[in-house]
């Protein structure tokens, strides 16, 4: 039998009952995508942790005989021009890490924590300001990743508007037709483009601009067009998640308010509660498709050359073989290996980002809003559809 993919699902928090069914009886099992192709999806810890941290299979779907994720896939974020322009592999891949990755570090983003309570808590205070009962992904969860990710980039956060609908396009399989996806990627390119020009010109102290400095590709550095590349995935990359999760986040632990006093009763414990809302994140979007260039053996299967795996993080962070009461959201759980962020050589350029937003977000929250509360029933929190990325409509809060 062959599972239609995406796995249908209504509740917001709770993963589907077919996910335990799959890690027990069939890890390694055939789907069908919304575009019709069929493709594997691996369900298990071990298995989804072997694909991902193996270099040799690529995130790029542009093979002739790869899947298409959706019907107006001719590329979408899996598999467009633009992601072949980054290079996917090798001392190539690993070179483009380095630069951009100077900018990730966890040194660097202790240094901008400052600024990110500010930001939080300005947006908090608006949001009171408006009045209860209050839409906290629009209010709080969309807008500061988007303010943090335009600093560093040096673009005006003004814009916010206009990347949060591009970025829309790129993430969203099922929403858009071809003809709206293409005219919206032209004018993010455009304004990337336009955007560069300024940055040669004047020089800020903004990622782009130290790419831009750091010459062309005989000096060690990126070519322009690279760098015009890379300035859009990390617009598009760097709110669209960090947003939802936010949501996500907050909504997991106003779902059992026994989670929330605690943090308040022992701030201490952010830190790993950040790292078990990602693990228990069951909402977490289509996982991550990967191409096998070679036969290859997983889970005890052998995957002819030429498959599509989907590889859903999710499922395998809710694995009893690598995590202890899996099923269970454990504010002190450590060590947390968790996959949300991937493994290996493709894991989460912006990881460190992520966190230390989260992170943020929970501190300035939980001293700014103690009485914080869900404004409707966990059941009635809806989901997201068709985006490549898991996140709720909206969350409705009080205090």
């Amino acid at each position: 039998m062959t599972l239609a993919y995406p796995i249908p699902n209504d509740a917001a928090l709770e993963p589907p009952a077919e996910w335990a069914e799959l890690r027990g009886e069939c890890p390694v099992a055939h789907v069908k995508l919304p575009s019709g192709d069929q493709a594997t999806l691996l369900t298990r810890y071990e298995d989804v942790k072997q694909v991902l941290a193996d270099p040799r299979f690529s995130r790029l779907l542009n093979a002739p005989d790869a899947a298409r994720l959706s019907d107006t896939d001719d590329g979408g974020l899996f598999s467009s021009e633009m992601a072949a322009i980054i290079p996917d592999s090798g001392e190539e891949h690993q070179h483009w890490r380095r630069l951009v990755g100077k900018w990730f570090t966890a040194k660097r983003m202790s240094a901008l924590r400052p600024q990110m309570a500010r930001i939080a808590e300005q947006l908090i205070d608006e949001m009171v300001e408006r009045g209860r009962p209050a839409d906290l992904k629009a209010s709080l969860g969309f807008p500061l990743p988007v303010y943090v990710i335009c600093d560093m980039l040096g673009v005006p956060a003004a814009d916010r508007e206009r990347f949060s609908y591009w970025s829309d396009t790129l993430l969203n399989l099922t929403k858009y037709e071809k003809a709206e996806i293409d005219a919206a990627q032209a004018e993010f390119f455009q304004y990337m483009s336009d955007h560069l020009a300024a940055k040669r010109a004047e020089p800020g102290d903004d990622l782009l601009s130290e790419l831009i400095a750091a010459g062309g590709p005989e000096d060690g550095g990126l070519t322009d067009l690279q760098v015009l590349v890379t300035g859009m995935a990390l617009l598009v990359a760097g709110h669209e998640t960090t947003a939802n999760m936010i949501g996500k986040m907050v909504a997991m632990l106003l779902a059992d308010r026994t989670r929330w006093e605690r943090l308040l009763a022992d701030p201490s414990l952010i830190r790993t509660a950040v790292e078990e809302s990602l693990r228990f994140d069951a909402n977490s979007g289509f996982g991550l498709p990967r191409y096998l260039p070679e036969e290859t053996e997983v889970g005890g299967a052998v995957l002819p050359k030429g498959t599509t795996v989907i590889c859903s993080m999710a499922a395998a962070n809710r694995d009893e073989s690598a995590f202890a009461a899996a099923d269970q959201l454990d504010l002190t759980r450590s060590p947390n290996a968790h996959l949300a962020f991937g493994s290996g050589a493709h894991s989460c350029l912006g990881q460190a980002l992520a966190r230390t937003e989260l992170q943020v977000v929970l501190e300035v929250l939980l001293r700014k809003l103690p009485t914080l509360d869900l404004a409707v029933p966990v059941e009635e929190l809806e989901r997201l559809d068709g985006l490549a990325v898991g996140g709720l409509r909206e969350l409705p809060v009080r205090w």
